[in-house]
């Protein structure tokens, strides 16, 4: 490897240089050409040709030493050109120069601009952050009214609204946060029966409205996680899973051919196969999502996000008809925080 690196080196130092090359090849039959013209003897020709070989392939060795050590340099500064300047090598002659301060202006600019970015998506999560807690009063006060009774016959489908109002409310401030670099991770030992048990709950008003079977048996594992996001990804898979079953069952269970791997398949309308690579792209809904008119695209977009940031894994299988079965692959995150 090292031979062909040299090799590819000594081959870009020779095509940097070929200008310098013909010219001194110029010289030489200049030189020769005068000699013979004058008839002068060989031997001062032959012992001037030698030194003038030796004195190039010195001074040629030192330039391509050189030409090697600011390449290296360069290659080195590849991880931290985004954050300084200061580390680049000194200017050759006036031409890097100008490069260098070239490159130092778009570096100012390049830093102005993500200055700017930075500050309008603060600015932003903040504006929904506020209009997230803002919301929710008025939620509060509905579902309050609710309970009293003032909802009459309607009132369970009121309230059935009512919670789905407000995970797309939650789903703002989630969003928001797993596209942020400073999303609040923390990574510790959880029951993984405690983070279902807490996804399953929240929704068990939706599993009886729908008469929707849930096959749940204990699963006993502990996994190395953040408690808080994977209950959202797992609270978005059920909340798929409900909307597009509508008879039959959604089991929970641990797939007994992968290491701590949950499983949470449902005996819904399925995923045609061609949407199947594309079910985590941002905005993507597919035939059903286009056809129910009531995907947004955004969900299993986040949830890959979110596992993708903690370390775990998350895949689908899915038939039309036959229903989607979502594995969820916890065992990668004890190499990934440790």
């Amino acid at each position: 490897m090292e031979i062909i690196q040299g090799f590819r080196l000594l081959t870009a130092y020779l095509r940097w240089r070929w200008r310098d090359l013909l010219v001194l090849l110029g010289f030489m039959f200049t030189f020769f050409g005068v000699f013979y013209l004058y008839g002068l003897s060989g031997e001062p020709v032959g012992y001037a040709s030698l030194l003038c070989a030796v004195i190039g392939l010195l001074y040629a060795g030192w330039d391509f030493y050189r030409f090697v050590q600011r390449w290296r340099t360069l290659v080195r500064l590849r991880s931290q050109i985004t954050w300084s300047l200061e580390h680049l090598p000194t200017p050759a002659d006036l031409l890097e120069q100008g490069y260098q301060e070239l490159l130092a202006v778009l570096f100012d600019e390049a830093a102005r601009t993500r200055a700017q970015v930075h500050r309008a998506r603060q600015e932003l999560e903040e504006y929904y952050t506020m209009w997230v807690h803002q919301v929710k009063t008025p939620i509060a006060a509905a579902r309050l009214l609710l309970q009293t009774g003032a909802g009459g016959e309607q009132t369970p489908d009121l309230e059935m609204e009512l919670f789905k109002i407000e995970r797309y409310v939650e789903m703002v401030l989630q969003y928001l946060r797993v596209e942020s670099p400073s999303a609040d991770l923390l990574i510790r030992r959880s029951l993984l029966d405690d983070i279902v048990r807490q996804a399953v709950r929240r929704y068990a008003r939706w599993f009886v409205q729908k008469q929707i079977r849930l096959e749940y048996a204990e699963l006993g594992v502990e996994v190395l996680t953040d408690a808080k996001w994977l209950t959202f990804v797992i609270e978005q898979i059920l909340s798929n899973a409900l909307k597009y079953t509508h008879q039959g069952s959604i089991s929970i269970y641990l797939d007994p051919t992968a290491p701590k791997t949950l499983v949470i398949a449902d005996t819904g309308m399925g995923i045609a196969s061609e949407d199947l690579p594309r079910i985590f792209e941002k905005g993507y809904t597919g035939h059903i999502g286009r056809r129910e008119r009531h995907s947004t695209g955004i969900g299993l977009y986040l949830c890959k996000r979110i596992m993708d940031r903690l370390g775990h894994t998350i895949t689908v299988e899915s038939t039309v008809g036959h229903g989607t079965k979502v594995k969820i692959g916890l065992a990668e995150a004890d190499l990934t925080v440790l």
